[in-house]
């Protein structure tokens, strides 16, 4: 087989981006290279500390506790402060918090700074996500996600490869080492990626006019969007389940702790080896379709757990979720954006952050509870059920909302005002136009305007020349744990699942 068509897919696939882009997909790889708090902490609590597998499973709980709040709170401050300052002091946090567990020996003190930074870390998400959609054209976004989803698991293989070799120099070394990754990374963002928060609308007389501040429960109250989130919140939860309970099934069968070590590996290979190749063939399908694929495959692998009896089978199970993840993570950043107006896109990517948290808080209670209690057959069982549910769901919920074409011609971005508001205003697009849309539907807030309203909006166009640009792509955080992480007890391994959650959440 000629290597010419490989070489033109590869182009294919990352030729088009902004420049600024890429610096932001360094930056993602610098960072997550350095990934060795999460990789490493339960062994480092357990092993270097002498804590219990509940506590390690206890604090690494904690960071995903973080995420929960640090994803609505990145969202709101990069709508209202900027994507670039948000991001370079969440980056900048992170790296301070990665120091002090190089020091910090006090259980509450661990406690504390975990719990720092999980928000630290999960506050950048919602800046990057919306960076994205910021610069980036809509048919392009996809790509884009998948692009830096893909620099993320580079990142992450690397650091579990790498700090697995360079434990030598001691857990400590390593955290120090995470922090010096956390600043470089800033410092690209600080100084390559300008600031590319839209500009404030301006009304079809010329005149600035003020966006409608939102809330969370603004945005909850966004019916297409609360119904994303709500079926995200499934899949994350899921997603989240094998990182504790696969470990729990395969020893419960005899195993070896080092199985679990190779066959979780499996995930991140997989990630890295055709993530480009998955988002080529699924770049120009229906998002629709994608969501509801990707959950049935989500659904197949868990379900197929049930039946693995060897390592062998139990890594062809993940090689089929791990298939579904590479589809539904940029799939679901893209919606996200998609469904987010213009002067919101933050606040939207952190209220989706802060679903993939709680999911992953909760997968890995549930996992612990039903493996150890009605057994792992019912754990899986249980999976593939709630996936098939979210696969109904986004056939069913989300056709209208996520396909129709009106989103696509730009009717995405709104004013002040509720169904008797103002006359239309314009928001700076993806695109560095302005688009004039009228008030906004019953069913989503004000100044949204969805593909469920456009039939009820007026909305006129009117181009003026682009202010800013910038570039940006978002990832959930995602944990590769290294295969020696499979050596720390169960408790100290359920927390290293909560954790896994972040690594969809974002994005």
């Amino acid at each position: 087989m000629s290597i010419v068509p490989l070489i033109r897919s590869a182009r294919a696939t990352v030729s088009g981006l902004p420049p600024g882009f890429w610096w932001l997909w360094l930056s993602t790889l610098v960072n997550r290279t350095g990934a060795f708090v999460l990789t490493f902490l339960s062994l480092f609590l357990t092993q270097e500390l002498g804590f219990s597998g509940w506590y390690a499973g206890l604090v690494v709980a904690l960071h995903g506790l973080g995420g929960i709040a640090g994803s609505p709170l990145g969202g709101m401050l990069s709508d209202r402060w900027g994507r670039r300052p948000t991001m370079v002091t969440g980056h900048l946090a992170a790296a301070a918090c990665a120091a002090a567990l190089a020091v910090v020996t006090s259980p509450w003190a661990v406690a504390a700074v975990v719990l720092v930074m999980g928000v630290a870390m999960q506050s950048v998400r919602p800046a990057i996500g919306a960076t994205i959609a910021d610069q980036v054209p809509e048919h392009d976004r996809r790509r884009a996600y998948a692009l830096n989803y893909w620099a993320l698991n580079l990142g992450f293989a690397i650091a579990a490869t790498g700090g697995g070799a360079a434990l030598v120099f001691g857990y400590r070394a390593l955290f120090v080492a995470e922090a010096v990754a956390v600043v470089l990374c800033a410092l690209i963002v600080f100084m390559r990626l300008p600031e590319t928060r839209p500009e404030a609308a301006v009304g079809t007389d010329g005149e600035s006019t003020a966006e409608p501040r939102l809330t969370t429960l603004d945005v909850l109250r966004d019916g297409p969007f609360r119904t994303l989130v709500l079926l995200s919140l499934l899949v994350c939860t899921v997603f989240s389940t094998p990182w504790v309970g696969l470990p729990l099934t395969m020893t419960s069968q005899g195993l070896e702790p080092d199985a679990y070590g190779m066959v979780i590996a499996v995930n991140g290979v997989v990630i890295v080896g055709f993530q480009l190749l998955v988002n080529r063939i699924t770049d120009k399908r229906s998002p629709v379709a994608l969501l509801v694929v990707s959950s049935l495959l989500f659904a197949a692998g868990t379900g197929a757990t049930a039946l693995a009896g060897s390592p062998v089978a139990f890594a062809a199970t993940v090689v089929v979720w791990t298939i579904g993840e590479m589809v539904y993570i940029p799939v679901n950043a893209a919606a996200t954006a998609r469904l987010a107006p213009v002067h919101a896109r933050g606040r939207y990517q952190g209220v989706m952050g802060m679903a993939w948290g709680v999911g992953g808080f909760v997968a890995p209670v549930l996992a612990g509870w039903i493996a150890t209690g009605p057994g792992p057959a019912a754990l899986w069982i249980g999976c593939a059920v709630v996936a098939l549910i979210a696969a109904v769901g986004y056939g069913t919920l989300l056709r209208r909302a996520l396909g129709s074409d009106e989103r696509e011609r730009g009717a995405v971005a709104g004013g002040a005002g509720g169904a008797g508001g103002a006359g239309p205003v314009a928001a700076v697009g993806a695109d560095g136009s302005v688009e004039a849309v009228g008030p906004a539907g019953a069913d989503r807030p004000a100044g949204a305007v969805g593909p469920e309203a456009a039939g009820r909006v007026d909305a006129a166009v009117v181009k003026v020349p682009a202010q800013k640009t910038a570039a940006d792509a978002v990832a959930p955080a995602a944990v590769v744990p290294a295969a020696g992480a499979a050596t720390a007890s169960a408790a100290a391994g359920a927390g290293d699942g909560g954790a896994a959650a972040g690594r969809a959440g974002a994005v």
